[in-house]
């Protein structure tokens, strides 16, 4: 998925309010501080400190309050940019849902975003063999569907010899709450995928951050054995794109 601005790099002063970040730009020869949007509610543990390298891309509209929004930070190796937008996972998965490059989903035909399970709930992704009808949809009456979450994941960790990309990097009630529907619609016997969408290529394999979350973790533990299936996809991002590795990380819930 190509952006749609390349990038500029620049360094990170602070984040701020959640959804700002003050970065330095270099514009003109001209070094600048620029309030840019953060797309990302999480806490960003472990790859977030003040005067690192940071990659934001210009808005495309010029009567965009923000201009710009940031895309990735320097990792602490600096040989690696960590995604931070949590709208790209969604985006990028569509495309490779089209273009077949997600080996665990090439048997299904048809794909729609934000399915909506309860009054309360919506999911990601509804997969289908067979593209279903409006009222399938809405009564949730499939013969064969997976439901799929997806989870965006930018924190790592040194766990011995390995650095391992972990989620969540704070406490999750929603992403609790998402687990247990999960293993309610196995149980009602649809497929049920949680998927952890990782933006970065450093990373050995893929855990369950149990120091951050015990809880959430204690629950994909219970997903894993219910038969819920959990998937890690590694991602890489350039300058110019963002874009599948093809790799699929080993999960160690």
């Amino acid at each position: 998925m190509k952006f749609e601005q390349k990038l500029i790099e620049g360094v990170l002063l602070k984040r701020y309010k959640r959804f700002f970040a003050d970065v330095e730009l270099v514009i003109d020869g001209k070094t600048q501080v620029h309030v840019a949007h953060v797309p990302n509610t999480g806490s960003l543990k472990g790859c977030l400190e003040p005067g690192q390298r940071c990659l934001v891309e210009p808005a495309s509209n010029p009567e965009r309050k923000l201009r710009w929004t940031l895309q990735a930070l320097q990792s602490g190796s600096g040989k690696n940019w960590v995604g931070v937008n949590t709208a790209n996972p969604g985006k990028l998965l569509q495309e490779g849902f089209a273009n077949q490059k997600i080996s665990g989903w090439k048997k299904f035909k048809f794909i729609k975003p934000e399915i909506k399970i309860s009054k309360e709930t919506r999911l990601d992704f509804l997969l289908c063999e067979t593209e279903p009808t409006e009222k399938q949809i809405k009564t949730l009456d499939f013969k064969s569907a997976r439901f799929v979450e997806v989870k965006n994941v930018t924190m790592a960790n040194q766990i011995g010899k390995n650095l391992v990309a972990q989620f969540p990097d704070s406490v999750t009630e929603r992403g609790l709450k998402h687990l247990h529907e999960l293993i309610e619609l196995k149980e009602k016997g649809f497929d049920a995928e949680i998927l952890f969408f990782v933006q970065r290529t450093d990373c050995d394999y893929f855990a369950g951050a149990e120091q951050i979350d015990p809880e959430y973790v204690k629950a994909l533990r219970l997903a894993q054995k219910s038969g819920v299936i959990i998937t890690a996809l590694e991602s890489q991002l350039s300058k110019q794109k963002i874009e599948l590795t093809g790799r699929e990380l080993e999960v160690r819930v």
